[in-house]
């Protein structure tokens, strides 16, 4: 049987999930076209590769809440917020020679780190909103997601926080994590899978291959904050990170505008598994809006091109 080809996506709104399978398969059979594998892109826009899209996203919805705001947030949720932007300020801040970038961050980082002179529940993500805020007033950081302003920006950062938090459990006593990777695990189908995840999925989907004895020729990452030292890396399970046992290759994709991306090269903070495998991280750079979103990724061919080979060798190997 063929290797099912899995997309995971991450942080953001809610989203309709045959919409995005279509909008994603879409983007990567463009990649798959420019890297010379038209036949493969064929089959995935003619729906021949078996493919499924893991949406996880209404399962950030709290009961009795008002969408997926950040007014509600914990107070440990909203410190690990601040943290992630501490984190992502200090990774460009360590990058950039430009001056008005590092003004911009000198900014941010003192808005999101000065003692508060208010207090209450809400005080750590009015700090956050406000550090955000300023931290997007930078035209290119701007463009490098789908964010309008410093809300949304913590509306999803929160969203990795809460993962991380291994809290929220609901009736039958399963934290928001863990049924996050159940909804993962029904959509892997207990078979060899070649797994695109990106974002917060790359966490949730390295966390879930850890608990799947299948083979996964290929697991792909894009702008994955796995190695962000200050808040994920700490957090994940297991620990020390090692390359999930049955993965057999594992390339990682970041662009230099993503801003998502701290601690890029993953290999440096990942250990490999009993068959030698790690992360192998290739810089790939993208010009225009919004590039954190996952089909600016799934475009390149240097991106398509190892999912069009690995489910072509797969199925090979399968039917010798």
């Amino acid at each position: 049987m063929a290797p099912r080809l899995i997309f995971v996506h991450g942080i953001g709104a809610p989203r309709q999930a045959e919409q995005e399978l279509a909008t994603w398969t879409a983007a990567l059979a463009e990649g798959a076209r420019r890297a010379g594998h038209a036949a493969f892109a064929s089959d995935l826009v003619s729906g021949s590769v078996d493919t499924d899209f893991a949406y996880y996203g209404d399962l950030f919805a709290r009961p009795h809440s008002q969408g997926y705001g950040v007014e509600d947030l914990g107070s440990g949720e909203a410190q690990l917020v601040q943290q992630l932007l501490v984190d992502l300020i200090d990774e460009q801040m360590s990058d950039s020679e430009d001056l008005e970038l590092c003004q911009t961050l000198r900014r941010a980082l003192v808005e999101v780190q000065s003692p508060a002179e208010a207090q209450g529940v809400g005080e750590p993500v009015r700090r956050a909103i406000n550090a955000a805020t300023t931290l997007l007033s930078y035209g290119p950081l701007s463009r490098s997601g789908q964010w309008f302003g410093g809300k949304l920006l913590v509306r999803d950062l929160a969203q990795v926080a809460r993962y991380l938090g291994r809290g929220e459990a609901n009736e039958q006593a399963h934290a928001l994590d863990v049924r996050i990777r159940q909804r993962l695990h029904r959509a892997f189908g207990g078979r060899s899978l070649v797994l695109v995840a990106h974002s917060l999925g790359s966490v949730v989907a390295w966390e879930s291959l850890h608990e799947y004895g299948h083979e996964v020729p290929l697991f792909v990452t894009l702008g994955s904050p796995l190695a962000m030292r200050s808040v994920v890396w700490p957090h994940l399970v297991p620990a020390p990170p090692v390359t999930p046992p049955t993965v057999r290759k594992w390339l990682n994709f970041w662009d230099r505008d993503d801003i998502i991306v701290a601690r890029p090269r993953l290999e440096a903070d990942i250990q490999s598994n009993a068959g030698g495998v790690r992360p192998e991280s290739h810089r790939t750079d993208s010009d225009g809006l919004w590039v954190h979103t996952a089909t600016k990724y799934l475009q390149k061919p240097d991106v398509a091109g190892p999912v069009a080979e690995a489910m072509a060798l797969a199925e090979s190997s399968m039917l010798l």
